[in-house]
Order: structure tokens, then sequence, then C-alpha cells
């Protein structure tokens, strides 16, 4: 079976402005505020090229989203080939999954699950 690699984390934040300040003091990360994305802040890891894509091989990237509707725990963004064969093999195994699948414009499909044991992950299929 082929392996899916994690290509993207996700954690919650109470204070935006703080949130980027740690981040990009203790670790160098470049913290881009997105407010049409619900307040989202994109952390930017490693460096990309013109294409957005990573040129160190294996580094991802993460964001950061706030408290409350959308979780308060982090969670890992798994990249998959087909998002509907995965949903279906989801739920053959016993996960389920959470809302709609929803498209990400210029990024992909996604749709977050719950595994087994209660965990949040959500699944990318990309247009890239």
């Amino acid at each position: 079976m082929k392996m899916d690699p994690v290509v993207h984390f996700e954690m919650p934040y109470t204070n935006q402005k703080r949130l980027s300040k740690f981040y990009s003091n203790v670790f160098g990360w470049d913290m881009r505020y997105l407010p049409k994305m619900g307040s989202y802040v994109l952390a930017i890891t490693s460096p990309v090229d013109k294409n957005q894509m990573h040129k160190k091989k294996g580094a991802i990237n993460g964001g950061f989203y706030e408290k409350g509707p959308y979780g308060n725990t982090p969670h890992l963004v798994i990249s998959v080939g087909n998002l509907e064969k995965h949903i279906e093999i989801v739920k053959k195994e016993g996960g389920k999954t959470v809302g709609k699948a929803m498209d990400i414009p210029g990024v992909g499909k996604f749709i977050m699950l719950r595994d087994t044991e209660g965990n949040r992950v959500g699944m990318l299929q990309s247009s890239r």
C-alpha cells in the first residue's frame, strides 16, 4: 500500500498577534495572517519557491485557527490521491468524517475526519 504523507499541521490560537510573534521569534517562521480565511494564520516553516513549494524535501507548513467552532486541539493534514476513495476507506475502518468535503481554491479538496480514537485528522487531495 502507498504511504500518504503528512503535509500540513494545524493548531488553535486565542491571540493572533501573540501567536505570530512567538513562532516568528522562537523558530523564525514566516507567519501570515489571512483574515479572508476565517482569521487563519499560515505558518511558513521552511524556504519555499515561487510556487509555494518547499525547497527542502520532507518539510511541511502549517497553520493556526481561532479556538472555538473549528475545535481546540491540534491536528495533522494527510495528502491523499483520491479524497472520495479515502472517505470510504475511513468509514470502512471505523472512522467518521466531520462535515462535508470542501474546495480550497488553489490548494485542493479537503475534509476533516475522526479516527477510531477520536483524533481529528484532515485529508487533502491536492489540485497541484
